[in-house]
């Protein structure tokens, strides 16, 4: 009797603990995630929901014919590992920037040391690798340009330079993100589509041209690492440099894509609400608001190839 209530005992302390080990398990996960989160919170406001997610997952199918559309975790799954990884690289090159601009995130928060955040951004390089390989050797190319990008804004310093540089660099990473992204969102993921690589390329004359809209927001954390941006180098027409590539392209979208009239004007007259608020915005908040409508009138930008399939090449 007294060994069957030893064993009991035996029993329940070893239950108790497997069931803490678990709990502790579950709690490194969830904990795990979470930062992974915190990277990449900034990008998943303005880039992946509910505005860039489907920018690029859905340009994605809108540029890759004859996709299916139960591919879209695939694609979702690939633009956040390669998102994570960039992230990551980025945010250990200037932690003091984030302490003023976004204390939130997980180095300034104390979730993870620098030290360690380089060592998961090298881990994150392979686990890219070997992701985009399982789709096709095409979608590894993409996954290898954007990770030597990666190198050359950060480790290189491309990210410190004059705005041009940064402009450029920051156009040909999101033309590899959409290229691999497309790849994976694509029934061939071999090649891309004519009017996949128009695309990209129009997309990366977008960014070129208009990716100082992200820096508004930003500025005082800037000023303090003395980077070079357009608010800060042309502090009196840095706004304008908003407004009127986004009415150019505008119309050049609208005229190459084959919009109607009345789509047309309501993608130009969006053109126009997104520049004014650039002009007028004061703040943090507001220049925080008017980048969000920046990522809405990309969103539309990204949708046109997807009206072009549907109302134009299946007319």
């Amino acid at each position: 009797m007294k060994f069957a209530i030893r064993s009991h005992k035996y029993c329940n302390v070893a239950r108790l603990n497997i069931q803490v080990a678990l709990l502790d398990g579950i709690k490194y996960i969830v904990d795990a995630v979470y930062t992974a989160f915190l990277f990449t919170k900034s990008d998943i406001k303005t880039t992946l929901i509910p505005i860039a997610s489907r920018r690029h997952t859905f340009f994605a199918v809108a540029t890759a014919p004859m996709t299916d559309f139960a591919r879209l975790p695939n694609v979702i799954m690939w633009i956040r590992v390669h998102l994570l990884q960039f992230d990551v690289s980025n945010q250990t090159m200037d932690p003091d920037e984030d302490i003023l601009n976004k204390g939130y995130r997980p180095i300034p928060a104390k979730r993870i040391t620098l030290a360690n955040a380089i060592i998961l951004r090298w881990l994150l390089v392979p686990i890219c690798f070997a992701i985009s390989l399982a789709y096709s050797v095409q979608t590894l190319y993409a996954s290898f340009a954007l990770v030597g990008l990666t190198v050359l804004y950060d480790e290189l310093g491309a990210h410190a330079s004059n705005f041009i540089v940064r402009n450029v660099v920051n156009a040909c990473g999101f033309m590899a993100f959409e290229s691999g992204a497309t790849l994976v969102a694509g029934t061939d993921r071999h090649r891309l589509h004519t009017v996949a690589v128009l695309a990209i390329c129009l997309s990366g004359g977008i960014f070129a041209t208009t990716i100082q809209s992200q820096d508004f927001k930003d500025e005082a954390g800037d000023r303090k690492i003395g980077r070079q941006t357009i608010p800060i180098v042309f502090p009196m027409i840095a706004r304008y440099t908003v407004l009127v590539p986004l009415i150019m392209w505008s119309f050049g979208l609208s005229h190459l894509w084959q919009l109607d009239l009345l789509s047309a004007c309501i993608f130009s007259s969006l053109a126009v609400v997104v520049g004014i608020s650039f002009i007028e915005a004061e703040t943090v908040k507001e220049k925080q608001v008017a980048f969000y409508w920046y990522n809405v009138w990309l969103s539309v930008a990204h949708a046109l190839p997807g009206y072009y399939h549907l109302f134009r090449t299946m007319a």
